[in-house]
């Protein structure tokens, strides 16, 4: 499996793609002036406490104050809250917590108003950044990822990714970490940490200690409302948890980021640091590496598939909705339980990328062609859960119903990805919107497929005189069109017909 990474650096944004085969499966956006991101710790001030939510907002400089309930104080609340009184009073000189003494854990089920009032000064870290017009989600239990492992103060536990499944590898990590972890930290043992040398964890693990002293240093010397540690830029953190031997190539189009994530990969993988290339070409980066074409028939209200088929997406304020459709896909070979199960299968593959892609979270429907066997609605299903198993998202799945619907719940940490794929019609001067021109060349193809397994000889299609030159353009054997020919084992022949619309084309006879 082949991984590389896009990334377009701009004035104003970062856009991150991921790509898998050479296939988009997820795009970031970075704007460059975003204060908010998940995994940054503030020092917050308590604004007011609301019983009927069980509930708090917090005041963490942002235009909304973020959000933090009862569960998400975590049952060491009371250490932290003493932590933080005497290191904003001066009263502790390191941030070492071996000879500190914890206070009594709290318990699950509780009220906020007995742990927390208006004014207390505590310890935050972003779990959710803010979306639409809601502030920061904000827990007390803090975590200090690094790349093969995520530190706990107050924590003595030292658990291990459920994807490591040798009994001898989890062992050893345990008893590992469990030796060199300081005292009063958790250990979470990430995946990526399986069969790594001792000095690579033991490395790794200082460095998250370090991470935490400079939180007590800032917290020591801050004011309320001030961010005391920074999460790593997306770019980095996409590095960090994403990198593996996989990782073919990181292509970026800005210098000081070229610079930037070649000094990152040093620290934690210098034998991959002559994987980060430097565009140059005045050629956009995402259009040279064809993720801007990608881009455009992936988001949208409809979505795209194999063989003509294609998913209709809508958003409501509950829940995303997916309907599956079959387009032309019919083999006649095949019953329609066959077809349906088909169709079905490709359509799994998709959602589960869009998810992914368009990091959908909340609830989501999705509406499957209706099968009427059981046993085809559980391959359904399992599928579904395989393809899931790479998404990093907490999320989870129930079997489909009688009636073909399957319910996804998947976390949301930011606001979902949402792209403009219309155009300004030139037809019209701009006032009106179109379908990406980019798309149609992608539709053509698919009516070339369905053409050539239906009959023999020539092809022949019209279309716009601009799409038709852009089809035919190139010397002869680098052009789209001979492409298509190569690959379905047909004479091609393009013509441009001015009646036609832009978007339009048809097949002549």
């Amino acid at each position: 499996m082949k991984f590389e990474l896009v990334i377009d650096s701009k004035k104003s944004e970062v856009i991150i793609a991921l790509l898998k085969e050479g296939r988009l499966i997820e795009l970031h956006k970075e704007q460059r002036n975003n204060d908010y991101c998940v995994g940054d710790i503030y020092l917050g001030k308590v604004r007011k406490i609301v019983p009927g939510l069980n509930a708090s907002f917090v005041n963490v400089g942002y235009e909304k104050d973020g959000f933090l309930h009862y569960l998400d104080l975590g049952s060491q609340i009371n250490s932290f809250k003493k932590f933080t009184e005497k290191t904003l009073a001066k009263k502790l000189n390191t941030a070492s917590l071996k000879n500190f003494k914890k206070e009594k854990d709290t318990n699950k089920e509780g009220d906020i108003k007995n742990v927390l009032k208006g004014g207390d000064q505590i310890l935050v870290q972003v779990t959710k950044e803010p979306i639409s017009s809601k502030g920061p989600r904000l827990s007390t239990e803090l975590s200090i990822a690094g790349r093969y492992m995520v530190l706990l103060p107050f924590s003595e536990r030292v658990s291990i990714s459920q994807k490591i499944k040798s009994r001898t590898e989890r062992s050893r990590l345990k008893n590992l970490i469990q030796s060199i972890k300081p005292e009063g930290f958790g250990v979470i043992i990430r995946t990526v940490a399986e069969k790594k040398k001792v000095a690579d964890l033991d490395k790794d693990l200082k460095n998250l200690y370090r991470k935490w002293q400079s939180i007590y240093k800032n917290t020591k010397i801050s004011k309320p409302k001030t961010r005391v540690h920074s999460e790593l830029r997306r770019t980095s953190a996409i590095i960090r948890d994403l990198l593996t031997s996989e990782f073919n190539k990181i292509h970026v189009n800005d210098a000081d980021m070229y610079n930037e994530i070649k000094e990152y990969l040093a620290r934690i993988s210098p034998n991959q640091e002559n994987i980060v290339k430097l565009y140059k070409s005045e050629i956009p980066i995402f259009q040279k590496m064809e993720v801007t074409q990608q881009i455009k028939s992936s988001f949208g209200k409809t979505a795209n598939m194999k063989n003509g088929t294609y998913l209709v997406i809508e958003h409501t304020e509950a829940l995303h909705v997916i309907d599956v459709n079959s387009g032309k896909k019919v083999d006649s070979n095949k019953d329609q339980e066959e077809n349906a199960l088909l169709v079905n299968l490709i359509a799994v593959e998709e959602v589960s990328r869009q998810l992914r892609l368009r990091d959908m979270g909340g609830i989501i429907i999705v509406d499957f062609i209706d099968q009427k066997n059981a046993k085809n609605r559980k391959i359904i299903y399992e599928k579904m859960v395989e393809y899931m198993k790479s998404d990093k998202a907490k999320h989870h799945i129930l079997p489909l119903t009688k009636f073909g619907l399957m319910q996804i719940t998947r976390q949301r940490v930011r606001p979902e990805m949402n792209i403009d794929t219309m155009e300004s019609c030139p037809m019209c001067a701009g006032k009106g919107k179109i379908d990406s021109s980019l798309i149609l060349i992608e539709t053509i193809e698919n009516k070339i497929l369905e053409i050539s397994k239906k009959k023999k000889g020539i092809i022949k299609i019209a279309t716009h005189p601009f799409i038709a030159s852009h089809i035919n353009k190139g010397w002869f054997f680098s052009s789209i069109r001979h492409k298509w020919a190569r690959q379905y084992g047909r004479k091609i022949i393009i013509k441009g017909d001015e009646r036609l619309h832009l978007l339009q084309y048809s097949i002549v006879k």
